[in-house]
C-alpha cells in the first residue's frame, strides 16, 4: 500500500517541496529510507515508530520504505518524522484516504507523540504558496510564525493524535497567528544622549538617508560604538515584504522568538573579532548563513574592525558588493541574501593611544594597523569618518544632541525621494544604484566634475571610490531636497573619504 505527502527541505534560506511516498509491502519488519536522507533523517524511524505506538495507534509490521522525492539533493533535520508518520497512519487507515496529498506537513516527534518545534516554517509556507499548496500542518509552537503568510491555510497540532486528527476533519483549537507590528525603538539608544562628535553625527545620518557603509576611526572613548549602536534607531522600519524576508531567514537559522512572532526592528549583528569566515559569510557541509545573511536588511557593526583576520575581513568584498553570497559544497549549493549596511570601528594605532602627541607607536606601526584594512576592502565602504576625542567641555553638563526622532524624520524623508527616483528599478536606495544607473539618474555639473576630478588626482581615487562619492553626494541632495547634484553636495561626500589620505600619506 503506498500513501504520499508532501513536506518540505531547506537549502539555503528557503524551502523546496519534497513529497514523502510510503510503500508498506507483505514481508519481514524493515524500515528503509531513500532519497539523500542525512543521519538525523535516517534515525527517524526509531522516533517515528515510537511515537506511533505511544499516541495509541498501531505500528504495521511490514517491510516500510520511505522514499523523499526528488533525490537530487540531500534532506537534513528531524522536520521529517511528522510527515513519514502521517504518511504511514495513512497507508493503514488511520488517515482518511485523499487528506493527505493536499497538504505539506513539517514537525519533529518526541517519543510520547508530542510535537517538536523546527526551525524554516516561514520559508516552508512561502515554498507551499509559490508551489500552489493552501494547507501546511505545523507544530502549534510553529503555527504564529507560519501564518504570517498569506495565501496558506495554516493548521497546528500539538501531539501526533491531534495531527491525526485535524486530518480528519476533527476540529483541534489552534493558537492566535502571528501580527506584523512596527518597529520598536530602544530608547536607551538615542542620539541625543551622544555628545559632541557633530561631524560623526552629520556622517551617520547621511549613511543612514542612502544606506551607505561606514567606518569610524578614533581613540578609544570618542564614541565609535554609542554612534555605530544608534544607526538602527534612524533607519527607516522593515516594510511588510521586509519583515517576512528577515523572519524567514531568521527561522531558518533557528533565530526566530516563537512568543515574539516575526522579527519587527532591523537587525544588528556585532560579531567578535575571533569570528571565522564560516561564520560570518556561512557555510558547513550544508551551507547555513552567517553574519551577513542574519544582518540583512540592517546593521552589521564590526567594532575593533583591524583586530579581525585579513582573510575574514577580505571575504566581506563580495556579499558587500553584490549585495548576496553563494556558497558552493559538496552537499549543494546555498545561496543567502546579504544587503547589509557595514559599519566598522577603528583604533588609529594597535595601543589605542588617545592623542597623536601621546601615542608611543611609530609612525610605521600606525600606518601598519591601519593598513591592515585593505585598500580594495575601504573603497567599498563610502563614508571613512575620523573621530577625536572629545574635550572635557563636552563631557560634563549641558545639554546632549538632535535626538533619533527628528534625525529619522529627516531620513525617511530622504528614503521618499529615492522611492519615487526608483519606481520600476530593483533598487531601494542611492547605495544599490549601479554605474549605469547612477551615470543616468545622477549627472554630475561641469563645477561638480572639476572638483571630483581634483579629488581623485589629489587622493588617488579608484573608479569604485568615484562611484561611491557620486552615492554619497546624491544621498546628501536628497536631505537637502534637492532635486539636482551641485558641487558642494560633492564637495561634502569627499570630505568622507579620511582612509583615502591616509594611504596616500
Amino acid at each position: 500500500m503506498i500513501a504520499r505527502v508532501f513536506s518540505a527541505a531547506l537549502v539555503g534560506v528557503e524551502a523546496a517541496l519534497v513529497r514523502v511516498e510510503i510503500d508498506i509491502a507483505p514481508g519481514l519488519p524493515k524500515f528503509v529510507t531513500v532519497g539523500q536522507p542525512d543521519s538525523a533523517v535516517r534515525e527517524s524511524h526509531e522516533r517515528v515508530r515510537t511515537a506511533i505506538r505511544n499516541a495509541g495507534f498501531t505500528f504495521p509490521p511490514d517491510r516500510i520504505t520511505v522514499n523523499l522525492a526528488p533525490a537530487d539533493f540531500r534532506k537534513e533535520g528531524p522536520a521529517f518524522d511528522l510527515p513519514i508518520a502521517l504518511a504511514i497512519l495513512a497507508a493503514t487507515g488511520c488517515v482518511r484516504d485523499g487528506r493527505t496529498p493536499a497538504i505539506a506537513v513539517v514537525g519533529e516527534l518526541a517519543l510520547d507523540g508530542q510535537i517538536q518545534p523546527v526551525r524554516g516554517v516561514l520559508a516552508v509556507a512561502l515554498a507551499c504558496r509559490r508551489r500552489g499548496i493552501r494547507k501546511l500542518l505545523v507544530p502549534a509552537a510553529n503555527h504564529a510564525e507560519a501564518s504570517a503568510i498569506d495565501g496558506v491555510t495554516v493548521l497546528g497540532a500539538a501531539t501526533l493524535a491531534d495531527a491525526v486528527m485535524t486530518l480528519n476533519g476533527v476540529s483541534v483549537p489552534l493558537p492566535p497567528g502571528a501580527r506584523v507590528e512596527p518597529a520598536v525603538v530602544d530608547d536607551d539608544l538615542d542620539l541625543a544622549d551622544v555628545r559632541g562628535q557633530a561631524h560623526a553625527r552629520r556622517a551617520l545620518e547621511i549613511a543612514a538617508a542612502g544606506a551607505h557603509n561606514l567606518i569610524f576611526l578614533g581613540p578609544p572613548g570618542a564614541g565609535k560604538t554609542m554612534l555605530a549602536r544608534r544607526l538602527a534607531g534612524i533607519l527607516p522600519p522593515l516594510g511588510a515584504d521586509e519583515t517576512v524576508e528577515v523572519s524567514a531567514i531568521w527561522s531558518v537559522a533557528g533565530l526566530l522568538d516563537a512568543d515574539a512572532g516575526l522579527v519587527r526592528a532591523r537587525p544588528f549583528r556585532a560579531p567578535h573579532h575571533s569570528i571565522s569566515v564560516a561564520g560570518l559569510i556561512g557555510g558547513g557541509s550544508a551551507p547555513h548563513p552567517g553574519e551577513v545573511t542574519l544582518a540583512h536588511r540592517g546593521v552589521l557593526f564590526m567594532d575593533e574592525m583591524p583586530e579581525f583576520q585579513s582573510h575574514v575581513l577580505e571575504s566581506l568584498r563580495q556579499p558587500v558588493e553584490d549585495g548576496r553570497v553563494a556558497i558552493a559544497r559538496a552537499g549543494g549549493t546555498g545561496r543567502f541574501p546579504a544587503r547589509f549596511q557595514l559599519v566598522g570601528a577603528a583604533n588609529p594605532c594597535r595601543r589605542g593611544c588617545r592623542t597623536l602627541d601621546e601615542c608611543v607607536c611609530t609612525p610605521a606601526e600606525r600606518q601598519r594597523y591601519v593598513g591592515r584594512l585593505s585598500r580594495p576592502l575601504l573603497d567599498r565602504i563610502d563614508l571613512h569618518v575620523e573621530l577625536p576625542p572629545l574635550p572635557p567641555a563636552d563631557l560634563h553638563g549641558g545639554a546632549g544632541g538632535e535626538g533619533s526622532a527628528a534625525v529619522r524624520a529627516r531620513v525617511l524623508a530622504a528614503r521618499a525621494r529615492q522611492a519615487e527616483r526608483f519606481i520600476g528599478l530593483a533598487v531601494r536606495t542611492n547605495a544599490e544604484m549601479s554605474p549605469r544607473q547612477l551615470r543616468r539618474l545622477c549627472p554630475l555639473p561641469s563645477s561638480a566634475e572639476r572638483l571630483l576630478d581634483g579629488a581623485i588626482t589629489r587622493l588617488g581615487l579608484s573608479a569604485r571610490a568615484h562611484d561611491r562619492i557620486v552615492k554619497v553626494a546624491r544621498t546628501i541632495a536628497d536631505l537637502a531636497g534637492a532635486d539636482t547634484l551641485d558641487a558642494e553636495h560633492v564637495a561634502e561626500a569627499i570630505q568622507y573619504r579620511g582612509l583615502d589620505r591616509s594611504w596616500r600619506g
